[in-house]
């Protein structure tokens, strides 16, 4: 009996897991935009609950049970947001200041193939470059690093842009011609 039951709440565990998991992922495609491919695994999302929770509810005199649906649930937001780290869908756009205006910070980010926007500004203990940089989410990590090569001390600001509209870059991301080493 005890075996049984043992079976029986990794099940129910697992299960939740997957379809948490899912319905995370789900979330933050619909966020992005990516309705198709959102209504696609919400059809796989709904079947795995059903699953699950079925197995709940013909079983609710086992509180092992509720619990492992409860912890699955947990543990499932939290596999899902690792997955959407893993996959970084989307651009993120990043704002630097730098300590000192230096024209090189903008030509170097460039040749990596990142997209730059530059001016000068003014801060309050003088001159500075005020930059904006957009790139994929999957390239922000190595981007904040060489932003840290190239002026430890830059002040840096980022954000999803919800739209992005016109530009050589976005054609340039759709063509895959970015991101030289």
């Amino acid at each position: 009996m005890l075996e049984n039951s043992f079976v029986m709440v990794t099940i129910i565990l697992v299960i939740n897991i997957v379809y948490v998991s899912f319905f995370t992922i789900r979330m933050i495609l619909t966020l992005k935009g990516q309705r198709y491919l959102a209504a696609f695994i919400s059809t796989i999302e709904v079947v795995i609950y059903v699953i699950g929770l079925g197995l709940v509810l013909d079983n609710l005199n086992e509180i092992q049970n509720l619990i492992a649906y409860a912890l699955g649930y947990g543990i499932g937001v939290i596999v899902g947001m690792k997955i959407e780290e893993k996959l970084a869908l989307g651009y993120i756009t990043v704002n630097v200041i730098t300590k000192e205006y230096d024209k090189d910070v903008p030509k170097v980010l460039r040749e990596k193939g990142y997209g730059v926007t530059n001016w000068a500004a003014n801060g309050l203990e003088g001159d500075r470059m005020a930059l904006q940089i957009l790139t994929p989410r999957k390239y922000e990590l190595k981007l904040y690093q060489t932003i840290k090569e190239l002026d430890p001390k830059a002040f840096i600001i980022a954000y999803e842009p919800k739209t992005i509209h016109g530009g050589f870059w976005v054609k340039s991301v759709k063509k895959g011609k970015l991101f030289r080493e």
